[in-house]
């Protein structure tokens, strides 16, 4: 009985530690629209990837009747009642008649907007770089070790992949210049791979030619769910010595939903031809360049074969 009674707080720490990390998705869906919010099976499996994330920014929605988002954030309210959702769009972007939105889906638990800023695309040096000009978003994360942090998404046109990432850079200094937060993270479906960013133009993006910039989505990471496809299109990057030390290390990958939910080829790509990107951020307090764990077992984490390891033990 003994042991069993020194065991109760090891039983309590089971699972905790790792549990409130804070995570950061983008996830091109794909022309998300009228028509594809209608597809019931395509509309659980999108509700299941968002509500997985604390902020997921959503690329290539085409919602001209503003009838799709409301219908998604409807069906991810209803389903995860524990959590409540809202979200900050904006306007319809594009050169042409064909525009898209980006929009940001968040928890409001976990995360409260406090600024926007429309990247106006008309600066000297780079004018009109962007088929679709970021839509920039201030957050607050208190349950986080960086607690604010600034997100910069992009949908590039794939015949001006390397313009648009390499102008990316523009945004990346106006954004620091406006709002003076360093923790800033570039993310979305940057077409960065294949043919669309050949080797030979590498040089000429200064987000790969500076040092200071983590690209945390590397080449070798397929975005694709496309089976006879095998590119990175889709990046997650950060720049400074903050940022990088408080992600939770080897969070930052694709998730491969179809996996996941048991989806064929053909079911997941009436959600999308892309794979989410996410990433996590420590929790916690931070001191000196790194995030400290409350409690009395920093970094315990207890998995369901330990524990049952430990009870074992305890009375063998």
């Amino acid at each position: 009985m003994r042991s069993f009674l020194l065991l109760l707080p090891l039983w309590g720490l089971w699972g905790v530690v790792g549990a409130s990390d804070f995570r950061i998705c983008a996830f091109n869906v794909q022309v998300f629209g009228e028509s594809k919010s209608k597809n019931v099976e395509v509309m659980k499996t999108l509700v299941k990837i968002i509500a997985r994330c604390d902020v997921c920014v959503l690329q290539e929605v085409r919602d001209s009747k503003n009838k799709a988002v409301p219908k998604l954030m409807a069906e991810l309210n209803s389903y995860y009642r524990a959590s409540r959702y809202d979200l900050v769009s904006s306007e319809s972007l594009g050169r042409s008649a064909y525009q898209e939105q980006y929009v940001f889906v968040y928890r409001t638990a976990t995360a409260e907007v406090v600024g926007q800023y429309q990247y106006p695309d008309n600066l000297p040096g780079s004018p009109d770089a962007f088929a679709r000009e970021p839509f920039v978003v201030k957050f607050n994360a208190p349950s986080t070790a960086i607690k604010s942090f600034v997100l910069i998404p992009v949908h590039t046109s794939p015949e001006n992949a390397t313009i648009e990432i390499d102008a990316l850079y523009d945004v990346f200094t106006a954004v620091r210049r406006k709002w003076r937060n360093e923790n800033v993270m570039l993310l979305g479906d940057f077409n960065a791979d294949c043919s669309y960013l050949p080797k030979k133009n590498r040089k000429d993006v200064r987000l790969l030619t500076d040092p200071r910039f983590l690209w945390l989505i590397g080449d070798d990471r397929d975005t694709t769910v496309r089976e006879s496809t095998d590119c990175a299109y889709d990046r997650i990057v950060v720049e400074g010595n903050t940022f990088p030390r408080l992600i939770v290390p080897g969070s930052a990958e694709p998730f491969l939903f179809p996996a996941e939910y048991g989806l064929t080829e053909e079911q997941a790509l009436s959600v999308s031809d892309h794979y989410p990107v996410q990433v996590s951020l420590r929790s916690g307090p931070y001191q000196k360049g790194r995030p400290v764990k409350s409690g009395p077992c920093p970094g315990l984490v207890l998995s369901p074969p330990l524990v049952l390891a430990v009870f074992w033990l305890a009375f063998s």
